[in-house]
């Protein structure tokens, strides 16, 4: 248990209904009985029951606010301490005022996280479990919720944690096989456990590391960039996803000299769509630097939405845009697909030109297509399904790496068992892949990485 007692405001800025000021620490009751004058006198208090009363000056008894107050006992809290909430009126002066008088009684401002940091350290939540939290509170649409509350379930972190304990057995073994060198059969089973067990945690890594892609995605959202020439109807595009007009349309080319962002929701995904200014060679100042912007958007899309003017031939200009993008994961918009007479003869050049990219017949003049466009984006991420959420998804980046690592030490061990290795060095592959897991669940980590992790959380959490 931590010695100090933190406080914090736990809710957000600004004005609402209610605002909560927690207190968290050995000393978290003897303050709120001191900041607090109940409606009626309480000689015991209960766990886990509001009172009413007002929030008070324990200098002069200066009433600050009238407001509810809970005390909960540890361990049954989110941080396993003493836990103190007062729910105040949501405004910026009565919040203020009592975290003033919180602190003044003997408490300090809580770090970014340190709640949850606690209730990492006092073993409520594994680190896996407590990324998950920060997660919950960022999603931007449902399924991110959902990948949310089922990691802060344990989804992630019981995956890890079997293969984890599969290696440890391992590495007991290994560690008996040194210990006891006169047992030649005690070494030979060993060989025999390393290879089938380290087959069957490869496998099972492997299998969460192909889930990372989707799950970054479903997590973070999905950066879609928006290219093509000037005045092919990118911007009306960007309107005809967003169901509103954000951008400036015209019939005069180059309009958009920035890059615009805007966030929707499609079907679950997050997708943060990016307008970029016409990308063509130019001697204006000011349209250079947006066709700069627009080709570094590019480099970390993960979805390109390539807009041709159908009703034109293509030009040198789309064939340099083109060359940038080939590579990419990138769906073609036939946009002004109402002024051909023969849509699908110019759509079957269109598809023999750009194959095997898909492409969207599309009229944002008429907002037709919007559709067909939204299947195709799902298609080309999801195969035309968005996974399922229930299962454990790595979403976060330095899971994906920890787990890469574990792999790698695992493949090492495999090549050295095959190579006959003398079984003391096998023990060096399994302890590093035994550590990597570990990273991941905070059975293993540094002081420093788990600073740094708990820094990205806002100060009330």
């Amino acid at each position: 248990m931590i010695d100090d007692t933190i406080a914090a405001i736990s809710t957000p800025p600004g004005e609402g209904g209610i605002g909560i000021v927690r207190i968290s620490g050995p000393a978290a009751f003897s303050i709120g009985r001191q900041i607090f004058l109940f409606k009626r006198k309480r000689e015991k208090i209960k766990s886990h029951y509001l009172y009413y009363g007002h929030v008070v000056d324990p200098k002069d008894q200066t009433v600050i606010d009238e407001a509810l107050i809970s005390f909960m006992r540890a361990p049954h809290t989110y941080t396993k301490e003493d836990v103190v909430e007062v729910n105040c009126h949501g405004g910026i002066m009565p919040l203020a005022k009592t975290l003033e008088v919180i602190l003044a009684c003997g408490a300090r401002l809580a770090e970014p996280g340190e709640f949850t940091q606690r209730a990492f350290l006092n073993g409520r939540l594994d680190l896996a479990q407590a990324e998950a939290v920060i997660q919950i509170i960022r999603a931007k649409t449902e399924t991110a919720m959902r990948l949310g509350v089922n990691q802060l379930s344990g989804g992630l972190s019981q995956k890890v944690k079997a293969i984890r304990q599969t290696l440890l057995s391992l590495l007991a073994q290994v560690e008996a096989s040194i210990d006891f060198p006169e047992h030649q059969d005690v070494e030979e089973v060993a060989r025999e456990e390393i290879a089938s067990k380290t087959k069957a945690s490869l496998a099972q890594i492997e299998e969460l590391l192909a889930t990372a892609h989707h799950g970054r995605i479903l997590r973070e959202g999905l950066r879609t960039v928006i290219v093509g020439k000037p005045n092919v109807g990118k911007s009306s595009l960007l309107n005809a996803l967003l169901r509103e007009q954000r951008a400036i349309v015209t019939n005069i080319p180059g309009t958009t000299r920035d890059v615009l962002e805007e966030s929707i929701n499609l079907g679950g995904i997050a997708l943060t769509i990016t307008d970029t200014a016409g990308i063509r060679t130019t001697e204006d100042e000011v349209e250079k630097i947006g066709v700069e912007r627009s080709l570094a958007a590019l480099q970390t899309a993960d979805l390109i939405l390539f807009v041709v003017d159908s009703s034109q031939e293509f030009s040198r200009d789309e064939e340099e845009i083109w060359q940038e993008i080939a590579t990419k994961p990138c769906i073609v918009i036939a946009n002004k697909i109402d002024l051909l007479t023969e849509p699908q003869e110019k759509l079957a050049l269109l598809a023999e030109q750009f194959q095997p990219k898909q492409i969207v017949a599309m009229s944002l003049l008429y907002n037709e297509g919007i559709g067909e466009l939204e299947e195709a984006i799902k298609a080309e991420i999801f195969q035309g399904k968005v996974p399922a959420v229930e299962s454990a998804m790595v979403t976060s980046t330095r899971h994906k790496d920890a787990l890469r690592r574990a792999k790698e030490a695992l493949l090492d061990l495999t090549g050295a068992v095959k190579a006959g290795v003398a079984v003391d060095l096998l023990a060096i592959d399994l302890h590093t892949a035994v550590e990597n897991l570990g990273e991941i669940t905070g059975e293993a980590v540094s002081a420093d990485l788990t600073r740094e992790i708990f820094s990205t959380f806002c100060i009330g959490k």
